[in-house]
């Protein structure tokens, strides 16, 4: 697997994983609108902020994924580079890991703050006058969602690709590496019939 397979990964894995951590939070929150909804139509306008505040999180992870694409091991952003097998599988790892926190945090928090809100959606079907403090409840976590943002997007920050030649690897980590990726071509071109 190469140093390109691997960050594709992780840049996939944050918006997939952020993206079901928010459908899994509007389903909740869609149940408890939708219910409130059923009994006073009048409070669509108290409940329509509290209903959405899930769908952030998916947001976040797409735009992590749009920044964390200019830091892959490519062609176009190696230039003309001269680097080793060793240093490009360093950089997919490095963008790998600068998407976990937003690829955790972000499904996490979109989960949790789902419930939550589906919570004060209830509370504010039943007391309509409580909506504009109890929006803070479920807006505390998306907070958390916020730090993990930060977090991958600094990370990201520290992975200049124009420099990827300049990560040392030691000569036996380069050795090994290379001749797994020689392996892999040769299963693969085997498998494919390439």
């Amino acid at each position: 697997m190469t140093g390109l397979t691997i960050g594709i990964i992780g840049l996939a894995l944050t918006v997939l994983l952020c993206g079901i951590g928010s459908g899994l939070g509007l389903r909740f929150t869609g149940k408890a609108a939708a219910g409130v909804l059923a009994e006073d139509s009048s409070k669509f306008s108290k409940v329509i902020v509290l209903s959405l505040l899930p769908a952030t999180q998916g947001i976040y992870g797409f735009l992590i994924a749009i920044l964390g694409a200019n830091a892959l091991p490519t062609a176009a952003n190696l230039g003309t580079q001269t680097v080793n097998w060793a240093q490009i599988n360093a950089q997919g790892w490095y963008v790998f890991a600068a998407c976990v926190p937003m690829m955790i945090g972000g499904t996490v928090s979109a989960i949790l703050q789902g419930r939550s809100a589906a919570t004060t959606i209830v509370a504010v079907g039943k007391r309509s006058e409580i909506a504009a403090k109890s929006i803070i409840f479920p807006a505390m976590i998306e907070f958390y969602a916020l730090l993990g943002m930060v977090a991958s997007i600094l990370m990201l920050n520290y992975i200049p690709v124009d420099k990827v030649g300049e990560i040392v690897t030691r000569p036996e980590v380069q050795e090994t590496v290379e001749e797994a990726g020689k392996a892999a071509a040769i299963f693969f071109g085997n498998a494919f019939g390439a």
